[in-house]
């Protein structure tokens, strides 16, 4: 059973018992990420989570800190999002005080020298070029752009090139300070938690917060809300066409969805399953089985705060470009019109509980979960709680969020491949 503690300096300990398991997963998570920057500052949270894997005092080299956690066996990376940064070590249970030694110590006491942070200015550069290279990535972004606009939630996670290569060691420094205190910080260890747990837990103690440091509270209320339009703007506004040399169209088209708290978030899971989470989906039976439009055809959600966003995800031939939008479209308005069927919400409640049971025998997705409940959600909701609701969603339940969320006037398309935007536009209409 998780447990909560509030540790002196205003850490949120979670701590997440797994039975049977020989590894432990300590995962340090804080409340901001590219939504909470300015445009001045985009890729500052992604830059900073580069940073603290390239020395601290008391490992002064990134060779330090990656040779001492692969000596042990250790998994470790970390993950900036649009409203969270998280850093983890998942290592075997015998060696987990080295976990919380070297969390802490690269959260509490990283140098940010200036040559790093010019060095590391390339390599992020790199990165961004190597998504950008990627059309199935580089739609994500696309899509992002012309659904949130010139938002925070619209930039791109790690800025842009010139962003990137603006940010100053000072800057830098400065968010880090402003945004990495352990009042905002949620400390999740999940698997087997060795009895020293108190013991390895003063590494977490060895920085007091400052006074005026921001707190969880803080962030849950001051960023950009992201307000919708009253009206949807016309389609060639809506629709985002990046042409490049590619042998597939690779699509997302999408809806404003529901956030992350919304009582109806069971429901949308369940609606986006029937419609597009696996081989058996209706998507997947109508695009690639009966015609073979497609290898990868999909459904999915992304929800924030404040807002949501409900896709549908395809690569497709440019040639049948057209019929597949059409039927795509098609099966968007029939579950929005009718009622999926008894056996089909039957059928997504045993896969999406079954696939929640599979990921959950991971420490660190046990990590990750509480970490996330605690910082986004009203009340805690555990594995156990969510598939308890998701039972007694109704199909009346599922077409009601289906009716609200595909609205034809506010979908937005974007689309990388070898066609161009006025070609697409007439298919959309």
């Amino acid at each position: 059973m998780h447990k909560f503690f509030n540790l002196n300096n205003g850490v949120t300990l979670i701590t997440v018992p797994v039975a049977g398991t020989r590894a432990t997963t300590v995962l340090a998570m804080f409340p901001v990420g590219s939504r909470y920057e300015s445009k001045k500052l985009s890729g500052a949270s992604h830059f900073l989570e580069h940073m603290l894997f390239k020395g601290t005092s008391k490992r002064p080299e990134a060779i330090d800190i990656s040779r001492e956690l692969e000596a042990a066996g250790a998994e470790y990376n970390a993950f900036t999002n649009k409203d969270y940064t998280g850093y983890y070590v998942k290592i075997a249970a015998t060696k987990q005080e080295l976990a919380f030694d070297t969390i802490a110590d690269m959260i509490y006491n990283s140098k940010i020298e200036p040559a790093e942070v010019e060095k590391e200015k390339g390599a992020i550069v790199e990165e961004l070029r190597m998504y950008k290279d990627n059309p199935t990535m580089a739609v994500d972004m696309l899509f992002d752009s012309v659904i949130f606009g010139d938002t925070p939630l619209g930039w791109d996670i790690g800025g842009t090139p010139d962003s990137v290569r603006a940010i100053t060691r000072a800057e830098l420094w400065g968010y880090y300070q402003e945004h990495y205190s352990p009042k905002n910080m949620v400390l999740s260890v999940a698997g087997k938690i060795d009895a020293k747990l108190k013991k390895y837990l003063n590494n977490f103690l060895a920085k007091p917060a400052l006074a005026g440091a921001h707190t969880t509270e803080y962030y849950k209320k001051n960023f950009s809300k992201m307000v919708w339009p009253r009206k949807a703007p016309a389609l060639e506004k809506r629709v985002a066409v990046e042409e490049r040399k590619a042998d597939q169209a690779h699509l997302i088209l999408g809806f404003p969805g529901l956030p992350n708290t919304s009582p109806e978030r069971y429901a949308v899971a369940l609606l986006l399953n029937i419609l597009g989470g696996g081989m058996s989906s209706r998507l997947f039976i109508e695009v690639r089985e009966k015609r073979g439009l497609a290898y990868m055809v999909q459904a999915g959600s992304s929800t924030f705060r404040d807002v949501g966003v409900a896709y549908v995800q395809a690569g497709l031939d440019p040639a049948r470009l057209k019929e597949a939008l059409q039927v795509i479209k098609g099966e968007l308005l029939r579950i929005a019109a009718e009622p999926v069927t008894a056996e089909e919400l039957k059928n997504a409640k045993s896969c999406i509980s079954g696939a929640m049971a599979l990921s959950l025998e991971n420490s660190r997705v046990q990590a990750e979960w509480f970490a996330k409940q605690f910082l986004f959600n009203a009340k805690i909701e555990t594995p156990e709680q969510v598939i308890k609701k998701m039972m007694e969603v109704t199909t009346t339940d599922v077409l009601r969020v289906a009716k609200k969320i595909f609205v034809p006037e506010a979908m937005r398309v974007a689309l990388i491949g070898q066609i161009n935007k006025n070609k697409v536009l007439s298919y959309l209409t």
